[in-house]
């Protein structure tokens, strides 16, 4: 328990950056009618069961439309 206490100050600002990541990426799927490879629903998948960062840059490096 004594460990867990003391990566706390590490582990919060991770998760919230992870959160944030997940939250923008899943609006601009939303929002966003082109995509380079996929469809919205693949996206969502990928971005949802990929959460911790991994789907998120996945979506934004090969899914993301240039504008």
């Amino acid at each position: 328990m004594e460990m867990i206490a003391e990566m706390l100050p590490f582990l919060i600002p991770l998760f919230v950056v992870e959160f944030i990541l997940l939250g923008y990426t899943l609006w601009h799927i939303l929002t966003h009618k082109n995509y380079n490879c996929g469809n919205r629903t693949l996206w969502l998948i990928v971005a949802i069961v990929g959460m911790n960062f991994i789907g998120p840059i996945i979506y934004f490096i090969l899914g993301k439309e240039e504008e």
